[in-house]
């Protein structure tokens, strides 16, 4: 039987690597993968220095001030000279010692920067400050639901076009007489998960590469687990939709049937993707859908990157995760076995559990 599956399975890899549409489309997702890390990596590098003249009286006010490059010059002339000829932004000279103490010197306006640094501000104490950046959260929430999206409806699609094409053209009963049903299903999710989970490989490596090259260390090693924790999830995730995505093409005899009976394993796959994005920053509802089967692979490892879980919340998800599957696996095996040989119009839901 494991000979059988695998043999199901290394057909279903061989035709969608053959296919060159899945090649080309694999190519630019990760494509847009690297430029996603290599852009974010860019735009949050630190911007250039302003470098502001200043004298040997007011070198010590920009002491260590970040965002700014003091160069020192002999006196207020040489100061005067830099800006005019535009080698620095500004110029900081004494001043008046009974007004501010300093003037600034501009060719055409004082950089923002500077008269900020230059302001006095009142102490700002934060009471509840946050552990991740909001924009850093919501793009991690975003990169974990739009990979499991793409990859459960990309592949899920592609289940259920392959049996409905078996059963068009008779081929199934050719592969039922010499292999058992269930085995035919095995094998197919067994290939596609393996297609899958190649794809989630390369995006976690790019990712990985991406933050190196782009010197965010910071970031890889805060989002490192929840890499390896979405990984986890999403095997387990993704054969429970195939399985049902199987059983689910296995009820119609016609290409433009897959649609009536797999639209609502379709909205069980866009839901996670829509609600982790809208609602990354509520804890009560991120708490509620990483303990939801087909939810728990987005929501969970974006509560473990931002701090929210402990490791038992992710081991007691996968848990009801994998119980939920293992009944997935034994309905979907059901329904499939009882309605693959059935032509014409559409198997009831009813029927195919009865038999």
């Amino acid at each position: 039987m494991n000979s059988a599956v695998w043999l199901v399975a290394e057909r279903e890899i061989t035709a969608k690597l053959r296919s060159r549409a899945f090649v080309i489309a694999t190519g630019i997702l990760l494509l847009i993968a690297l430029a996603g890390v290599l852009l974010g990596g860019f735009m949050s590098k630190s911007p250039t220095a302003d470098a502001v003249a200043v004298t040997s009286e007011t070198a010590p006010v920009l002491d260590g001030m970040p965002g700014l490059e003091p160069r020192e010059v002999a006196d207020r002339a040489a100061a005067e000279d830099l800006v005019t000829s535009g080698e620095v932004e500004a110029a900081l000279v004494p001043g008046d010692p009974t007004g501010f103490g300093y003037v600034v010197l501009t060719k055409e306006g004082a950089p923002t920067g500077l008269m900020m640094m230059l302001s006095q501000s009142p102490t700002v104490e934060v009471l509840q400050p946050a552990d991740t950046d909001p924009l850093l959260r919501y793009l991690v929430a975003l990169g974990f639901g739009l990979v499991f999206l793409i990859a459960a409806s990309t592949f899920g699609g592609t289940i259920a076009q392959s049996v409905v094409e078996e059963k068009q053209t008779r081929v199934v009963e050719l592969l039922i007489s010499a292999i058992p049903t269930r085995t035919l299903l095995a094998g197919k999710v067994l290939g596609n998960t393996v297609l899958a989970m190649g794809q989630i490989i390369a995006l976690a490596v790019i990712a990985i590469v991406g933050l190196i090259v782009t010197g965010q260390e910071d970031v890889l090693s805060g989002v490192g687990a929840p890499i390896l924790w979405f990984a986890v999830f999403f095997l387990f995730g993704f054969v429970l939709l195939a399985s049902l995505y199987a059983a689910a093409a296995a009820m119609v005899s016609r290409q433009e049937d897959i649609g009536s009976t797999t639209m609502p394993l379709m909205m069980l796959v866009m839901a996670p993707y829509f609600l982790v994005i809208f609602f990354n920053d509520n804890p009560l509802v991120l708490t509620i859908m990483s303990y939801v089967p087909f939810s728990a692979p987005v929501a969970m490892p974006v509560r473990m990157f931002v701090g929210e879980a402990q490791w038992w919340e992710g081991a007691l998800s996968l848990v009801i995760l994998l119980a939920t599957c293992a009944a997935a696996i034994v309905v979907a095996a059901k329904i499939y076995e009882n309605s693959l040989l059935r032509m014409g119009a559409r198997v009831r839901l009813a029927e195919a559990l009865r038999g």
